[in-house]
């Protein structure tokens, strides 16, 4: 029986008849490391290209969550400022009249010592309204023991008080800084309501 005889495929036939490589080793390693590379380079830019559509992601979720949770916290602020509202509101109209008719014979003293030590010989003179007389004159006179003139003027609100030493005259006007606070305090909540319309 003759020997069997197979088929090389990877190589050519020389003019001689003896088998030729189609490819040289050499060649063939190239091609090997060149498709390797190419290998190589397109699974790194496919790795980086998802790296890229990975933050791409996460930061429109990053931003999307924190414009969330501002509008969360707007919603929240605009609905504790407007449970507070009634409360600050009634206490900037009962406290601070009540507040500034309590201390306005302390402030009457405060702004009466520097003039005093200035003018001590001019007589001093008190203009107020009738509701504060005693509150301020006993404190007044108690605290400097000078001699003062006391005129009363209904027209002037409870906050109110006019100091005369001489020619020289300072006003005391607790009305106008308790009406400023008030004015101030709805002019914030008037504000924060127009800041925040969709709470």
């Amino acid at each position: 029986m003759p020997a069997l005889r197979l088929e090389i495929f990877d190589t050519a036939t020389a003019a001689d008849g003896s088998p030729q490589p189609l490819v040289e080793a050499s060649a063939a390693e190239e091609a090997k490391i060149a498709s390797f590379e190419q290998g190589y380079s397109a699974g790194w830019e496919d790795a980086a290209a998802a790296q890229q559509e990975d933050q791409s992601r996460i930061s429109a979720d990053l931003a999307r969550n924190l414009q969330s949770l501002a509008f969360t916290f707007q919603d929240a602020r605009g609905h504790v400022l407007q449970a507070i509202r009634p409360l600050i509101l009634e206490m900037t109209n009962r406290l601070l009249p009540e507040v500034a008719r309590e201390t306005l014979a302390p402030t009457v003293l405060d702004a009466l010592m520097p003039m005093a030590d200035d003018l001590a010989d001019a007589p001093l003179t008190l203009v107020l309204n009738p509701a504060v007389r005693d509150r301020v004159e006993g404190l007044v006179a108690q605290a400097t023991g000078l001699p003062m003139q006391i005129e009363e003027e209904p027209s002037l609100g409870e906050g109110q008080v006019y100091i005369r030493f001489g020619p020289a005259e300072t006003k005391v006007d607790l009305t106008q800084v308790t009406a400023d606070i008030t004015a101030a305090v709805r002019g914030f909540f008037s504000l924060t309501t127009e800041e925040t319309p969709h709470g």
